[in-house]
């Protein structure tokens, strides 16, 4: 097992503590939906539900299944494969067997082809699929007789198991259309425990049940999920019954702590909220900006007054708790020596306050995404402390659709964040390799030793050589900042008190990482949910 899913067994389902606000049994006053039914409030909407274009890259999307998948507590078992996968001792060959008696939701039959043709798709360098690194260790991909599939990898890739959660799409299907525009990427067919019965684009996603499921049937046979890009729209749909639960910024989640029908739920995650710094830009391009930011920034306070105490601070993209996170890589909230370090680099203040340096003023925008509240605070918190050393922020909001093309010439207040492995989430974020792929790599950071170090840990299977390049890589990253990192983000969902699991008073969460939502939370095993009684 992946030693970082290995960390992540300790951080068990009760620990991630579902804070009841109401006894079960309480009168419910949201009665109107039978049980059934479910209607969620979501912040976001998927570009795209097709798998080989990047959706339920890390599993658990109700729609397909992956080989393998993850329990509560982050370890992996099988899911399509009747169990976990044969390994040959140079870590080279993974020998899956299919689980028998699998269909698809159209009822045609899995096969070893439908996950060959997944995998292969993805690979292709004409299919737009921003993850695709995260499988450059696959050199082929075969069937074995009826029920086989064998991997070979081109070198050891100690986290490879934890890949193949990867959603199998059926080749019968997507095999006929163009995986970059084809009918699939809005009308899919899986394997998973719900079917697509409707989808309004930037109003809502429906969900039915999939009677077929070779898990069973779900109890609940109807899910909405609402998009609300507003925190406090969420808020107020959810107040007034019109959502069923909805995920929310801790201030607005406490806000329901007095409602006697609502339960809310605090998972732990990996998401954190960080600065992009362009590095073509004169000002943010600047490592000695870039470190003063660093330094400038004051973490402790944003975790007490942005996030309510919901989440702790971030001095890079793995949680200080996590076992990988390099000891003594902390940096304390120091203006002081931010000043210092710009007055060395020979940054003077100008008549306005703001510092210059050969007729350029340190003074840089900020753009975070509307309707984001967390994002918002922090942006403004964030440009307060720049400003105390004589950087000009200026914060404003935009949609997606305006701030993708600036991500390369424009800080953004950006959220990532994976579970599993360091290198899910630190090779994307980071290598160069990756500047400019969609998300990855935004602000196009380019540090040759953080490429070798991520190169390095990608390619063996040593526990102590990997932690070794993962330190190396947080130290340079420590003393080259391509982003200012800010918090690790607890994630609060509010959920009406009807259902439970088998064998459960309640219901539970996972570790998280960023993209949570649509298949996180306390509904995370939707298809294991039971009405109470």
């Amino acid at each position: 097992m992946p030693r970082a899913i290995r960390q992540t067994v300790a951080l068990t389902a009760a620990a991630l503590t579902a804070t009841a606000c109401s006894a079960p049994g309480a009168d419910d006053t949201r009665g109107a939906a039978p049980a059934d039914s479910v209607v969620l409030g979501v912040a976001t909407e998927p570009d795209t539900l097709s798998p080989l274009l990047g959706y339920g890259k890390d599993g658990n999307s109700k729609l397909f299944d992956g080989l393998l998948t993850r329990d509560a507590d982050l370890n992996l078992e099988p899911a399509l494969a009747e169990d976990l996968p044969e390994v040959s001792k140079d870590g080279l060959t993974y020998t899956f067997t299919l689980r028998d008696g699998v269909t698809f939701s159209d009822g045609e039959p899995l096969t070893p082809a439908d996950v060959v043709f997944t995998y292969e798709t993805v690979l292709d360098e004409k299919t737009n699929n921003p993850n695709r690194s995260e499988l450059a260790a696959v050199e082929r991909v075969r069937a074995e007789g009826s029920d086989q599939v064998v991997f070979t990898l081109a070198y050891p890739f100690a986290p490879f198991a934890a890949r193949t959660v990867l959603p199998i799409v059926p080749q019968h299907v997507a095999g006929e259309q163009d995986p970059n525009t084809g009918a699939f990427n809005t009308s899919p067919v899986g394997t998973g425990p719900y079917v697509l019965a409707d989808w309004r684009k930037g109003e809502k996603l429906v969900f039915k049940a999939n009677p077929h499921y070779w898990g069973g049937e779900p109890a609940v046979k109807n899910v909405t999920m609402a998009i609300v890009p507003d925190d406090d729209v969420r808020a107020t749909r959810l107040r007034s019954g019109d959502l069923d639960g909805a995920i929310l910024p801790p201030n607005l989640a406490a806000t329901f702590e007095d409602e006697a029908d609502l339960t809310t739920y605090r998972a732990t995650s990996y998401d954190y909220r960080a600065v992009s710094l362009p590095t073509g830009d004169p000002v943010t391009g600047d490592v000695d900006v870039r470190r003063a930011l660093d330094l400038a920034v004051d973490r402790d306070t944003m975790v007490e007054k942005v996030l309510d105490g919901a989440g702790r601070p971030a001095y890079g993209p793995l949680p200080v708790d996590d076992d990988w996170f390099a000891k003594g890589t902390e940096r304390a909230h120091d203006p002081a020596a931010a000043r210092r370090i710009l007055d060395r680099a020979g940054w003077e203040k100008g008549a306005d306050g703001v510092l210059t340096k050969d007729g350029r003023r340190a003074a840089f925008t900020l753009y975070y995404p509307a309707g984001d509240k967390v994002r918002q605070d922090l942006a403004l918190a964030y440009a307060g402390d720049a400003k105390k050393i004589g950087v000009e922020v200026k914060v404003e909001s935009g949609t997606w659709d305006v701030i993708e093309p600036r991500m390369a010439k424009d800080a953004v207040l950006a959220g990532f964040g994976d579970v599993g492995d360091p290198d899910f989430g630190l090779y994307p974020l980071l290598h160069s390799s990756e500047a400019g792929d969609g998300f990855n790599n935004m602000p196009h950071y380019d540090n040759p030793a953080v490429d070798k170090a991520l190169d390095d840990a990608r390619r063996t299977r040593d526990a102590a050589e990997r932690r070794a390049a993962y330190d190396t890589l947080q130290q340079e990253l420590a003393e080259n900042p391509g982003y200012t990192f800010l918090t690790h983000l607890d994630h609060l969902y509010v959920l009406a008190d009807r259902w439970k699991t088998a064998g459960s008073d309640g219901l539970t969460t996972q570790v998280e990482p960023h993209e949570h939502g649509f298949a996180a939370g306390p509904w995370w095993n939707l298809e294991d949910w039971q009405p109470r009684r």
